[in-house]
């Protein structure tokens, strides 16, 4: 069971044979460190829900007013506001400032934050901004004088084995140090669009959420934010924010309070293997686009469904889950190249990004699909499913959108490759490797075409009745 509680680690920059190594004397950086770490502790009023319902008895009951008098008591009482309290850890990133990092998790919804000092000095925190999308949180304090601080370090060439510290508030027990290694890297915990964890075995339980993971040379690399547990203790598989993904974001929010995120206006999907083939690609990279925010940046730039983009502001995109961290971490306005495989020929568009609101789906998904109730028709059957035309008549039997154009599935054979993907009556096919179709005639042709070609698979781009569309690789071997 996942809970997001706290964070593993890594190690930072230096010579690669010293970097593996544990510092020499862990005591001895325990000791510089444990005062720029705070236990954040907040509180919150909630009102209780009466949660046992009122019995119904008989009217002039003699138990009525017994009944009455008893519930109306409990739930004046339960309507009485009360206090719920909880802990974190969180870290001084600018000590003459008062800045703190923390988690969003940890202060989320929180009418107090006190920030607890090493020392015993209590500090009342305010919030300067918050990213829900990275658990990160940025709190001030005002300190009577400049606090003890820690830099971040470089978490971008960590490598698995390196040895790490965490310090934090495990349980509400302050000043707690643990040590470990780095156990893997770019860890995606399915927590959010922007998931690059480092993965740790350092000891980190509840409380430790918003705690710092130290390199060997006292730098954070890390921020704890969650762990894999059953029990909801430590088994020595934990989660760390990296530094690389923390400091850009942090940076934003000290300046505005807020994130500002590049926007692409796309909506993507993983090539797999499958994809790659029917593509011609040599290998399963880059993120397929499976449809185009209309008005937003990628139409203005000319990209089309069925592109796949190898490359963003000079960089290879290796799989679809890097692509939004790299349009994310790119400034708002800046005009970038971006290279797309269309049709076997690599194109490279210039696209100026937008900004990524709340309310936009820029993050990479797949799309899903709908059922609907097989329909039968006399029309051709083509790798298992049976095709017609759309009529006004099938448009209205399965609501099919008027701007959705091409072929129509009416049924699909039970154990086809169709079905295994989940194929249903009411899909509409728009096109077959990359080309239109508009009659079944259309779809037969473009599949014999590749068959001919001795391809083994076919790329179907399928639209739903409202139009989201998906790429689905079928087998056409016989």
């Amino acid at each position: 069971m996942l809970a997001l509680v706290l964070a593993g680690g890594l190690l930072a920059t230096e010579h690669r044979t010293a970097r593996a190594q544990a510092p020499e004397s862990i005591p001895d950086l325990a000791e510089t460190l444990l005062d720029a770490v705070v236990n954040i502790s907040t509180a919150q009023n909630v009102t209780a829900q009466r949660s046992v319902p009122l019995p119904q008895v008989p009217e002039g009951s003699p138990f009525q007013e017994f009944f009455d008098e008893f519930f109306n008591r409990q739930q004046r009482d339960e309507n009485r506001p009360r206090r719920v309290q909880s802990l974190g850890s969180g870290f001084v990133v600018d000590g003459t400032e008062g800045i703190i990092i923390t988690n969003n998790h940890v202060i989320e919804g929180a009418d107090e934050i006190t920030a607890n000092f090493n020392d015993g000095t209590k500090l009342a925190a305010e919030v300067i901004g918050r990213d829900p999308k990275t658990d990160l949180a940025v709190l001030k304090v005002t300190p009577d004088k400049p606090l003890k601080a820690v830099p971040f370090g470089d978490s971008e060439n960590l490598r698995v084995g390196e040895w790490v510290m965490a310090i934090g508030n495990p349980f509400g027990l302050g000043g707690t140090v643990t040590t470990g290694i780095v156990s893997a890297r770019n860890r995606d915990i399915n927590s959010g669009p922007y998931d690059n964890y480092i993965q740790t075995d350092a000891s980190i339980n509840r409380g430790n959420s918003g705690g710092p993971l130290f390199n060997r040379n006292g730098e954070v690399i890390g921020i704890n934010t969650a762990i894999i547990s059953p029990s909801g203790g430590s088994i020595g598989i934990g989660f760390a924010i990296p530094s690389e993904i923390a400091v850009r974001v942090i940076a934003q929010l000290r300046e505005f309070g807020e994130t500002r995120r590049g926007w692409l206006g796309v909506r993507i999907q993983e090539v797999t293997d499958e994809i790659a083939e029917s593509l011609g690609m040599s290998k399963a990279e880059g993120a397929l686009i499976a449809g185009i925010t209309e008005g937003g940046p990628a139409e203005d730039a000319g990209f089309e469904a069925g592109d796949v983009v190898v490359e963003f502001n000079g960089a290879r995109v290796p799989s679809m889950r890097d692509l939004p961290r790299m349009v994310a971490d790119t400034p708002v306005g800046e005009e970038v190249d971006v290279i797309v495989l269309r049709k076997g020929e690599e194109v490279t568009l210039k696209v100026t990004l937008g900004r990524l609101e709340e309310a936009d789906t820029a993050a990479a998904e797949t799309t899903g699909k709908k059922s609907d109730d097989d329909a039968k028709d006399e029309n051709p059957v083509v790798l298992g499913m049976t095709l017609s035309p759309i009529t006004d008549e099938l448009r209205a039997q399965y609501t099919i959108s008027d701007d959705v154009k091409g072929v129509i599935v009416t049924a699909v054979a039970e154990g086809s490759n169709a079905a295994e993907k989940r194929i249903v009556a009411g899909d509409v096919i728009v096109e077959v490797a990359q080309e239109s179709v508009s009659a079944p005639a259309d779809v037969a042709a473009r599949v014999k075409a590749l068959k001919d070609e001795d391809r083994r698979l076919a790329l179907f781009l399928m639209s739903n009745a409202q139009g989201e569309v998906r790429f689905i690789p079928l087998s056409i071997e016989e």
